[in-house]
């Protein structure tokens, strides 16, 4: 499943393709949404939103009827896709939601998770009804998430599973744990309570660093000089994306140990023992 910043740079996409035009025509495969179709056909797409791993279009008003939000999540299987109007992708996907704007066109295949909501009531919607503070759509500071770490639902879990948890920080997945882990020096099997103040410090800063360098740098963790040297030396895009993810058994970058690959929370995890230390 993306993490956040990979939908963050979709969103991106979807806005620049149909974000502050008008839509010539709506699709919704859902029959229950259908009778919609007419009623957003028309409106000017205000702006395209993410919120963790969801996607918000929002519709402006008329005269005679308020804003509309569509809600999406892809899940597993949901993809966007830009083109234009007149011609559908080659895809064995099915179409679920479509915005055709009069030179571009934003569809979404194969998701099932969409609903309709108007602006003010966003709220009431489950999934983002449960989301924690989301550092690449929202303004999160350390403080903010030092105040997180210390919530009793939160601080007695270990940090591997965690940083999966949406409730617990919004738009992390499985290599951004690990990596965000890494870049603060702490053990997976950690817990927020175990953490002194400076390790806590370390891993809000590293949470703020890592969503916001992996959205502007495509999917890549390491530092831009680092990433810079790893190419002139060779290393294949794959290879100098990541510190620790889906690298074990290779040298850490840092202090040369061999990296490890562990499961928690039924996912794999990769750390280094020499800047980490061995998890209990």
């Amino acid at each position: 499943m993306p993490e956040g910043p990979e939908i963050r740079r979709m969103v991106d996409d979807i806005h620049k393709a149909v974000g502050g035009k008008k839509a010539q025509s709506v699709f919704f495969a859902f029959e229950h949404l259908k009778p919609f179709e007419s009623a957003l056909r028309g409106r000017r797409v205000e702006r395209v939103e993410a919120r963790s791993k969801a996607v918000l279009v929002f519709f402006e008003a008329t005269d005679e009827d308020g804003p509309w939000c569509v809600y999406s999540h892809n899940q597993l299987y949901g993809k966007w896709r830009m083109g234009k109007p007149d011609r559908e992708p080659s895809t064995n996907r099915q179409l679920r939601f479509a915005i055709i704007g009069s030179k571009k066109a934003a569809r979404l295949y194969s998701a099932s998770d969409i609903q309709l909501v108007r602006p003010d009531e966003l709220s009431e919607v489950p999934y983002l009804s449960r989301l924690g503070p989301d550092p690449l759509n929202q303004d999160v500071s350390v403080d903010h998430l030092l105040a997180v770490f210390d919530d009793r639902r939160f601080r007695g879990r270990n940090l591997g599973g965690l940083l999966l948890d949406q409730g617990f920080v919004a738009g992390i997945g499985n290599y951004l744990r690990s990596e965000i882990l890494f870049e603060a020096r702490i053990s997976p099997k950690a817990r927020p309570r175990d953490l002194d103040v400076d390790q806590q410090v370390r891993l809000a800063e590293a949470i703020l660093t890592l969503v916001q360098r992996t959205y502007r740098l495509k999917g890549v963790t390491n530092s831009p000089e680092r990433a810079e040297r790893l190419k002139q030396e060779g290393w294949t895009f794959g290879q100098r994306r990541h510190m620790v993810f889906n690298r074990d058994g290779q040298r850490c970058h840092d202090c040369a140990s061999p990296l490890v690959k562990t499961m928690m929370a039924s996912r794999r995890l990769y750390y280094c023992p020499g800047c980490q230390g061995v998890p209990a």
